[in-house]
């Protein structure tokens, strides 16, 4: 055997490779994966939602089908006599009544169509939820501590479906619409579940172990002001559903004054007072008009602190949600100015989903914040 020298190149030695991961490790990764995927599946098919659920507001369809059966209303009418007694029943309405009177049954097929095509998506997303639910748990797939809240969005789910029957019955029973209170309740559900699941697909992401280690460099104070930001923007889409619910939009098209001042005279014209917050198309309209200040200011400051904190990925979503607040206020007014939806349509629709972002944006930052990503002291 040759004698080795007392000095040598360290790099001299044989490289020895990194060990494998186990079998184990690699099955939970995979997993996590698995389950990742199945997360950004059901929150597109919830943006879907949203926007079909925006245009069947839009086109005043939301009545058109007057009862809620889970089973046999999957099947839409499949003879010209079922079509008949589906028109039947919607004569029975008040919106018939006082507002579509003058409706054909070939007026009526395409505002059942935008409502059954909303019903039969929830239907859907709630399959997609359960089912590949019930195959990671018989699997042992699903990470210890992710029952509960895997369950919980698809309880989220249910709710939504029965307050959206909740909502559509108001519109049956005393008025010729839904009622917008209902409506700001349905779409803050969704919005709710959306935030859930955009929450679960960051935190799936990472191991127990580094959320853990993570959490010890949070910066002081800043998770507060992300946390602010979430739900001052969420108030704002709250009352944004009321300008949904009372056609606010059909009405005071110049920005910033409203037919010339600073708020509407109509605002005031409900009794009792409470009654305009909720049911007054000027009220409602001023109130989503001036209260997008509190969510811009507070993402402002959210951006302040987070640039002073050191954490690049934080500024990175901070910026990127300050931006996007300004964006969307951009196309709120543009929206208003054009009168949409009647005029401009997909503006609305715009608007809408570009809310969902935020949204999204506002979930990822206080995540970020929450559990900051590791990073190099190096600049």
């Amino acid at each position: 055997m040759k004698k080795r020298a007392i000095f040598e190149e360290a790099g001299a030695a044989p490289a020895i490779a990194a060990p494998a991961p186990g079998a184990a490790a690699a099955r939970k990764a995979g997993a996590r994966a698995a389950i990742r995927v199945w997360l950004l599946i059901l929150a597109a098919l919830v943006v879907v939602m949203v926007i079909v659920g925006g245009l069947t507001r839009l086109t005043d369809s939301g009545l058109s089908i007057t009862e809620w059966n889970v089973i046999i209303g999957a099947i839409p009418p499949l003879s010209e006599a079922d079509w008949i007694v589906a028109f039947e029943e919607y004569k029975t309405t008040d919106e018939w009544r006082l507002q579509n009177s003058w409706m054909t049954l070939e007026d009526f097929k395409p505002i059942f169509w935008w409502e059954w095509g909303h019903r039969f998506m929830g239907r859907m997303v709630g399959l997609i939820w359960f089912i590949p639910l019930v195959i990671f748990a018989a699997l042992g797939m699903i990470p210890r501590g992710w029952g509960l809240p895997l369950v919980g969005v698809g309880l989220l789910g249910g709710l939504q479906g029965a307050v959206g029957w909740w909502m559509v019955w108001s519109g049956l029973s005393v008025r010729v619409d839904v009622a917008p209170y209902r409506l700001m309740v349905h779409l803050g559900i969704a919005f709710l579940i959306f935030a859930a699941l955009v929450w679960l697909i960051a935190k799936i992401g990472r191991e127990e172990w580094a959320l853990l280690q993570a959490r010890r460099a949070r910066a002081p104070g800043l998770r507060f002001w992300a946390g602010a930001a979430f739900v001052t923007l969420f108030l704002q889409i709250l009352l944004g559903a009321l300008v949904a619910g009372t056609d606010g939009w059909a009405g005071w098209h110049d920005w910033p004054f409203m037919d010339g001042a600073f708020i509407a005279p109509e605002a005031f014209s409900m009794t009792p007072h409470v009654e305009n917050h909720f049911e007054n198309p000027a009220m409602t309209q001023f109130q989503h008009r001036w209260f997008a200040i509190v969510p811009l200011t507070i993402a402002l400051i959210f951006l302040i602190k987070a640039r002073r904190s050191g954490h690049r990925k934080s500024k990175t979503w901070a910026t990127a949600l300050f931006h996007a607040m300004w964006v969307q206020a951009g196309i709120g007014i543009v929206t208003l100015i054009f009168a949409a939806p009647g005029q401009m349509i997909w503006l609305a629709l715009l608007h809408q989903l570009w809310g969902l972002m935020l949204v999204a944006l506002a979930v990822r930052a206080l995540f970020e914040v929450s559990y900051p990503a590791a990073q190099s002291v190096r600049g």
